[in-house]
């Protein structure tokens, strides 16, 4: 990662609450329940919450993937740009960053090279930076996509939210593309780097949430696989306060320099509510171990 390890700002953001958040929450709590049964009461619930036309919408989005490719005991590793032209280390799995350290205009310009090194141990995953500012609602052919704008119009928000569903629908589809055109596919998770150096809302979180619901739901419809947050619970707070996104594990963020340290951190539901399924220590490179 860019900035992995690397502790949490110190700045306090406010804790968001309300209405919105309210149907996130009911929103992800639905898309966690799997059965046909269970999604019927949750159906009921949310109809009684907040209404037929969200619940449309709500329930439109398919929720986990429902498998884990991490072997409990192994380690695999992280690489960036900043390892261009770096030999992959001898490991379980790894898992590539498609962007050059933020969202959008920058891309890694060895994530071919580097996806391909990491299929070799049969267990290639991907990340992706995120981040939402004012400036990324541009549809100017390089930030928020025509399609994503017209999408957003069905989110039962307004237009501001809508419009930061869109962002992150939009990085989205830029790094799916992206991705694909340098040939790294059939990656066996996708993860999304939420972290505070990166440009995000501080005095309205609910423009991140969206953000980042825009961002997990359009990677949805595309994937069958696994989808994750990389953060901390630091910086998770001061990006998305108490928001659960129906997201299938985290991977947390030690800033410990040893596995038996990072190891300690395993256990319990992580910063999002999700199960944490990878911890991250560095040393000369970013090593990942599966809890």
């Amino acid at each position: 990662m860019r900035c992995a390890g690397s502790p949490a700002r110190s700045s306090a953001f406010p804790f968001v609450a309300g209405p919105e958040v309210a149907v996130l929450r009911l929103f992800t709590a639905a898309l966690r329940l799997r059965t046909y049964r269970r999604r019927e009461v949750a159906k009921k619930f949310l109809l009684a919450s907040v209404g037929a036309g969200t619940l449309l919408t709500l329930l439109n989005i398919t929720g986990a993937a429902g498998f884990e490719p991490y072997a409990s005991g192994t380690s695999g590793y992280d690489y960036s740009y900043l390892q261009c032209g770096s030999s992959a280390p001898r490991a379980s799995f790894g898992i590539i960053a498609v962007n050059g350290g933020y969202p959008f205009t920058y891309y890694n310009s060895c994530l071919a090279s580097e996806f391909a090194a990491a299929a070799q141990t049969g267990n290639g995953a991907l990340y992706v930076n995120t981040g939402y500012d004012p400036s990324f609602t541009a549809v100017d052919g390089r930030h928020t996509t025509q399609e994503c704008a017209t999408e957003s119009q069905s989110i039962p928000a307004d237009s501001s939210r809508q419009a930061a569903w869109a962002v992150g629908c939009s990085e989205a589809q830029r790094d799916l593309a992206y991705a694909s055109n340098q040939s790294a596919t059939g990656a066996t998770s996708w993860w999304l780097d939420v972290e505070t150096t990166n440009s995000w809302s501080t005095s309205d979180l609910t423009l991140n949430q969206y953000t980042i619901e825009g961002l997990v739901s359009t990677l949805r419809t595309s994937l069958s696989v696994p989808i994750g947050i990389y953060s901390t619970a630091a910086q998770w707070a001061a990006i998305a306060g108490a928001y659960q996104p129906a997201v299938d594990a985290d991977w947390l963020a030690t800033g410990r320099s040893t596995q038996r340290r990072a190891a300690s951190r395993c256990g319990g539901a992580g910063f999002t509510g999700a199960p944490i399924w990878l911890v991250q220590y560095t040393s000369s490179y970013d090593h990942d171990y599966v809890c």
